[in-house]
Protein backbone atom coordinates (compact mmCIF):
# COMPACT_ATOMS: atom_id res chain seq x y z
CA UNK A 1 0.00 0.00 0.00
CA UNK A 2 3.14 2.46 1.20
CA UNK A 3 4.53 1.20 -2.11
CA UNK A 4 1.89 2.38 -4.16
CA UNK A 5 1.40 5.61 -2.21
CA UNK A 6 4.90 6.55 -2.88
CA UNK A 7 4.68 5.66 -6.63
CA UNK A 8 1.29 7.62 -7.32
CA UNK A 9 2.90 11.00 -5.40
CA UNK A 10 5.94 10.34 -7.96
CA UNK A 11 3.85 9.92 -10.66
CA UNK A 12 1.77 13.49 -9.74
CA UNK A 13 5.41 15.23 -9.22
CA UNK A 14 6.72 14.00 -12.66
CA UNK A 15 3.51 15.00 -14.52
CA UNK A 16 3.26 18.16 -13.02
CA UNK A 17 7.01 18.86 -13.44
CA UNK A 18 5.94 17.84 -17.31
CA UNK A 19 3.22 20.45 -17.81
CA UNK A 20 5.13 23.27 -16.11
CA UNK A 21 7.92 22.61 -18.53
CA UNK A 22 5.60 22.68 -21.16
CA UNK A 23 3.73 25.20 -20.89
CA UNK A 24 6.90 27.33 -20.48
CA UNK A 25 7.98 25.89 -23.81
CA UNK A 26 4.70 27.01 -25.56
CA UNK A 27 5.35 30.75 -23.95
CA UNK A 28 8.84 30.77 -25.15
CA UNK A 29 8.07 29.75 -28.67
CA UNK A 30 5.26 32.42 -28.90
CA UNK A 31 5.40 34.98 -31.94
CA UNK A 32 7.67 38.41 -30.76
CA UNK A 33 5.23 40.68 -31.22
CA UNK A 34 3.32 39.67 -28.33
CA UNK A 35 6.11 40.84 -25.99
CA UNK A 36 6.50 43.94 -28.02
CA UNK A 37 6.69 47.45 -26.48
CA UNK A 38 2.84 49.41 -26.47
CA UNK A 39 2.69 51.10 -29.49
CA UNK A 40 3.57 54.47 -30.04
CA UNK A 41 2.35 57.79 -31.78
CA UNK A 42 5.47 59.18 -32.83
CA UNK A 43 7.25 59.16 -36.42
CA UNK A 44 5.32 60.05 -39.87
CA UNK A 45 2.03 58.93 -40.49
CA UNK A 46 -0.45 59.43 -43.24
CA UNK A 47 -3.71 59.49 -41.78
CA UNK A 48 -7.42 59.37 -44.03
CA UNK A 49 -10.15 61.50 -41.84
CA UNK A 50 -13.87 61.21 -41.75
CA UNK A 51 -15.26 64.54 -42.13
CA UNK A 52 -18.57 66.30 -39.97
CA UNK A 53 -19.47 69.52 -39.61
CA UNK A 54 -22.27 72.14 -38.99
CA UNK A 55 -22.41 75.94 -40.85
CA UNK A 56 -23.95 79.08 -40.30
CA UNK A 57 -23.46 81.91 -43.46
CA UNK A 58 -22.60 85.47 -43.62
CA UNK A 59 -22.12 87.88 -46.24
CA UNK A 60 -23.82 86.99 -49.83
CA UNK A 61 -23.84 83.50 -48.96
CA UNK A 62 -26.46 84.30 -46.04
CA UNK A 63 -28.68 85.61 -48.39
CA UNK A 64 -29.64 82.27 -50.32
CA UNK A 65 -28.94 79.64 -47.69
CA UNK A 66 -29.50 79.39 -44.01
CA UNK A 67 -27.47 76.81 -41.99
CA UNK A 68 -26.68 73.65 -42.93
CA UNK A 69 -24.54 70.19 -42.40
CA UNK A 70 -21.61 68.80 -44.00
CA UNK A 71 -19.39 65.78 -44.58
CA UNK A 72 -16.72 64.66 -46.32
CA UNK A 73 -13.64 62.98 -46.60
CA UNK A 74 -9.86 63.84 -46.45
CA UNK A 75 -5.91 62.23 -46.44
CA UNK A 76 -2.97 64.33 -44.32
CA UNK A 77 0.34 63.46 -44.00
CA UNK A 78 2.31 64.73 -41.09
CA UNK A 79 6.01 64.47 -40.31
CA UNK A 80 7.90 63.55 -37.08
CA UNK A 81 8.11 67.45 -36.54
CA UNK A 82 3.97 67.67 -37.06
CA UNK A 83 4.30 70.05 -40.09
CA UNK A 84 1.32 68.66 -42.50
CA UNK A 85 -0.56 68.83 -45.82
CA UNK A 86 -3.48 67.53 -46.87
CA UNK A 87 -6.42 67.06 -49.23
CA UNK A 88 -10.34 66.79 -48.91
CA UNK A 89 -13.67 66.60 -50.41
CA UNK A 90 -16.50 68.02 -48.67
CA UNK A 91 -20.00 67.65 -49.91
CA UNK A 92 -22.67 70.48 -48.07
CA UNK A 93 -26.30 69.82 -47.38
CA UNK A 94 -29.56 71.29 -45.66
CA UNK A 95 -33.02 72.86 -46.24
CA UNK A 96 -32.35 76.23 -45.43
CA UNK A 97 -33.18 78.00 -48.75
CA UNK A 98 -33.82 82.28 -47.97
CA UNK A 99 -34.19 82.37 -52.05
CA UNK A 100 -37.11 81.34 -53.80
CA UNK A 101 -35.68 80.72 -57.06
CA UNK A 102 -39.19 79.33 -58.41
CA UNK A 103 -40.95 82.57 -57.80
CA UNK A 104 -42.07 83.14 -60.71
CA UNK A 105 -43.59 79.59 -61.24
CA UNK A 106 -45.93 80.25 -58.81
CA UNK A 107 -49.47 81.99 -57.83
CA UNK A 108 -50.34 84.71 -55.96
CA UNK A 109 -51.44 81.85 -53.75
CA UNK A 110 -47.62 80.50 -53.81
CA UNK A 111 -48.57 77.69 -55.16
CA UNK A 112 -47.01 75.61 -58.45
CA UNK A 113 -49.12 73.19 -60.73
CA UNK A 114 -47.98 70.42 -62.85
CA UNK A 115 -48.92 69.95 -66.47
CA UNK A 116 -52.21 67.63 -65.58
CA UNK A 117 -53.31 70.50 -63.46
CA UNK A 118 -53.25 69.15 -59.95
CA UNK A 119 -50.33 70.90 -57.23
CA UNK A 120 -47.17 70.04 -57.52
CA UNK A 121 -45.17 69.73 -53.66
CA UNK A 122 -41.68 71.10 -55.19
CA UNK A 123 -38.78 71.32 -52.47
CA UNK A 124 -36.17 73.47 -52.70
CA UNK A 125 -32.62 72.49 -51.03
CA UNK A 126 -28.91 73.49 -50.40
CA UNK A 127 -26.07 71.55 -51.78
CA UNK A 128 -22.78 72.23 -52.24
CA UNK A 129 -19.04 70.94 -52.61
CA UNK A 130 -15.40 72.06 -51.57
CA UNK A 131 -12.27 70.25 -53.06
CA UNK A 132 -9.17 71.51 -52.41
CA UNK A 133 -5.47 71.14 -50.27
CA UNK A 134 -4.24 72.65 -47.08
CA UNK A 135 -0.85 73.01 -45.22
CA UNK A 136 -0.06 73.86 -41.46
CA UNK A 137 1.01 72.06 -37.83
CA UNK A 138 0.37 70.84 -35.05
CA UNK A 139 1.36 72.66 -31.58
CA UNK A 140 2.07 70.41 -29.19
CA UNK A 141 1.05 70.89 -25.50
CA UNK A 142 3.52 68.34 -24.04
CA UNK A 143 6.53 67.13 -26.18
CA UNK A 144 5.74 63.17 -25.34
CA UNK A 145 2.00 63.48 -26.29
CA UNK A 146 1.16 64.05 -29.82
CA UNK A 147 -1.87 66.17 -29.21
CA UNK A 148 -2.24 70.11 -29.66
CA UNK A 149 -3.55 72.84 -31.40
CA UNK A 150 -3.78 72.14 -35.02
CA UNK A 151 -4.07 75.30 -37.44
CA UNK A 152 -4.03 75.10 -41.06
CA UNK A 153 -4.96 77.34 -44.42
CA UNK A 154 -5.98 75.39 -47.51
CA UNK A 155 -7.40 76.50 -50.88
CA UNK A 156 -9.42 74.81 -53.66
CA UNK A 157 -13.34 74.53 -55.45
CA UNK A 158 -16.17 76.19 -53.72
CA UNK A 159 -19.27 75.16 -55.32
CA UNK A 160 -23.16 75.76 -54.37
CA UNK A 161 -26.25 75.40 -55.73
CA UNK A 162 -30.68 75.07 -55.15
CA UNK A 163 -31.31 71.50 -55.44
CA UNK A 164 -34.95 71.97 -56.89
CA UNK A 165 -36.98 68.69 -55.32
CA UNK A 166 -39.50 67.42 -57.79
CA UNK A 167 -42.80 65.90 -56.63
CA UNK A 168 -42.72 62.45 -57.19
CA UNK A 169 -46.34 61.81 -58.61
CA UNK A 170 -47.45 65.47 -60.29
CA UNK A 171 -44.57 66.75 -63.00
CA UNK A 172 -44.05 70.26 -63.49
CA UNK A 173 -42.88 70.83 -67.23
CA UNK A 174 -40.84 73.89 -66.72
CA UNK A 175 -38.69 72.15 -64.41
CA UNK A 176 -37.72 69.05 -66.69
CA UNK A 177 -33.54 68.18 -66.15
CA UNK A 178 -32.64 71.05 -69.00
CA UNK A 179 -35.10 73.86 -67.64
CA UNK A 180 -33.92 73.32 -63.97
CA UNK A 181 -30.44 74.76 -64.77
CA UNK A 182 -32.00 77.93 -65.68
CA UNK A 183 -33.35 78.15 -62.00
CA UNK A 184 -30.55 76.26 -59.66
CA UNK A 185 -28.34 79.38 -59.43
CA UNK A 186 -25.11 76.88 -60.07
CA UNK A 187 -21.85 79.11 -58.65
CA UNK A 188 -18.75 78.59 -57.85
CA UNK A 189 -15.31 79.97 -57.82
CA UNK A 190 -11.87 80.17 -55.65
CA UNK A 191 -12.41 79.02 -51.95
CA UNK A 192 -10.26 79.57 -49.06
CA UNK A 193 -10.51 77.54 -46.06
CA UNK A 194 -8.56 78.09 -42.49
CA UNK A 195 -8.75 76.03 -39.15
CA UNK A 196 -7.74 76.24 -36.07
CA UNK A 197 -8.78 73.42 -33.39
CA UNK A 198 -7.33 70.24 -30.90
CA UNK A 199 -5.82 67.10 -32.64
CA UNK A 200 -5.33 64.55 -30.87
CA UNK A 201 -3.34 61.04 -32.02
CA UNK A 202 -4.00 58.64 -29.17
CA UNK A 203 -0.37 56.65 -27.78
CA UNK A 204 -1.68 53.22 -28.48
CA UNK A 205 -3.26 54.67 -31.92
CA UNK A 206 -6.56 54.12 -31.23
CA UNK A 207 -8.20 57.36 -30.17
CA UNK A 208 -7.41 59.81 -33.04
CA UNK A 209 -9.34 62.87 -34.04
CA UNK A 210 -9.64 66.98 -34.57
CA UNK A 211 -12.41 69.34 -33.51
CA UNK A 212 -11.94 73.07 -33.85
CA UNK A 213 -13.75 75.86 -35.92
CA UNK A 214 -13.53 75.94 -39.76
CA UNK A 215 -13.88 79.64 -41.79
CA UNK A 216 -14.78 79.16 -45.31
CA UNK A 217 -14.65 82.12 -47.88
CA UNK A 218 -15.85 81.70 -51.58
CA UNK A 219 -15.32 83.89 -54.09
CA UNK A 220 -17.43 82.66 -56.73
CA UNK A 221 -19.85 83.80 -59.54
CA UNK A 222 -23.16 82.28 -61.33
CA UNK A 223 -22.39 79.55 -64.16
CA UNK A 224 -25.32 79.53 -66.07
CA UNK A 225 -25.76 81.26 -69.31
CA UNK A 226 -29.24 82.21 -68.15
CA UNK A 227 -31.28 82.61 -65.46
CA UNK A 228 -34.93 82.32 -65.69
CA UNK A 229 -36.43 83.70 -62.36
CA UNK A 230 -35.15 87.67 -63.55
CA UNK A 231 -34.71 86.37 -67.12
CA UNK A 232 -31.35 87.91 -67.69
CA UNK A 233 -27.88 86.77 -67.33
CA UNK A 234 -26.33 86.98 -63.89
CA UNK A 235 -22.35 87.09 -64.04
CA UNK A 236 -22.00 89.26 -61.07
CA UNK A 237 -19.14 88.43 -58.52
CA UNK A 238 -20.30 86.45 -54.91
CA UNK A 239 -18.86 86.80 -51.91
CA UNK A 240 -19.73 83.76 -50.01
CA UNK A 241 -18.50 82.81 -46.51
CA UNK A 242 -19.60 80.34 -43.93
CA UNK A 243 -18.05 79.90 -40.26
CA UNK A 244 -18.73 76.49 -38.69
CA UNK A 245 -17.59 73.63 -36.25
CA UNK A 246 -15.98 70.69 -38.10
CA UNK A 247 -14.98 67.24 -36.28
CA UNK A 248 -12.48 64.85 -38.04
CA UNK A 249 -11.77 60.82 -36.92
CA UNK A 250 -8.87 59.66 -38.22
CA UNK A 251 -7.46 56.25 -39.19
CA UNK A 252 -3.76 56.58 -38.93
CA UNK A 253 -0.88 54.51 -40.67
CA UNK A 254 2.47 55.16 -39.80
CA UNK A 255 5.26 54.90 -42.45
CA UNK A 256 8.67 54.10 -42.05
CA UNK A 257 8.13 50.66 -39.89
CA UNK A 258 9.82 47.68 -40.83
CA UNK A 259 8.10 44.17 -40.62
CA UNK A 260 9.30 43.54 -37.17
CA UNK A 261 8.16 47.11 -36.25
CA UNK A 262 4.61 46.63 -36.77
CA UNK A 263 2.40 46.14 -33.09
CA UNK A 264 -0.34 44.10 -33.46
Amino acid sequence: MKIFTVTKNKTLTLAAFFGVFMVGNVFAQLPRYYQEAPKNNEGTVMTVNILFGGHATAADLSDRFGSHLSTGLGLDLISKNDWLAGIQGVFYFGSNVNEDVLFSLRNPDGLIFGGNGDIATIQLRMRGIYLGGHVGRMFRFNSKKRSGIRATIGAGLYQHKVRIQDDPVVAVPQLNKTYKKGYDQLSNGLGLTQFIGYQHLGAMRRANFIIGIELTQGFTQNRRSFDFESRTEINNSRFDLAVGIRAQWLIPFYLGESAEDIRY
